[in-house]
């Protein structure tokens, strides 16, 4: 039978865990002094004057070689359970990260022919 009086401590924790961030930003809120000026409203660039504006265009090219590296890199995550479990799991998981495997590598080839992978 559901019994909500079993999640007391449950809702207790959400409760207070939701209260804190609420009360600290209003406290922050009501005590911080307010001051808007041209200083205040100026970006801060380690203390050195801003050159230009703010919004500066990069090529997609680092955001795309950044999205493989990650793709990649959070992949070799998934194999190490794998390897470390191999011999307990059997040949049908070695079948399942070989596929796994080979699906990567044709996204390693797919990207290179996209040209992803190129710096300049």
């Amino acid at each position: 039978m559901f019994l909500l009086h079993e999640y007391d401590i449950f809702w207790t924790f959400l409760i207070i865990a939701s209260l804190i961030p609420i009360l600290t930003f209003s406290i922050s809120g009501l005590l911080a002094p307010v001051s808007e000026g041209p200083e205040k409203l100026s970006s801060y660039e380690s203390g050195i004057e801003p050159m230009g504006g703010a919004w500066v265009q990069f090529r997609i090219r680092y955001y795309m070689f950044a999205l493989v590296f990650v793709v990649f890199d959070v992949e070799t995550v998934f194999l190490y359970p794998w390897a470390m479990s191999f011999d307990v799991l059997g040949v049908s998981v070695f079948i399942e990260a070989l596929i796994f495997v080979l699906i990567l590598v044709v996204g390693l080839v797919y990207a290179w022919r996209k040209g992803a992978l190129e710096w300049s």
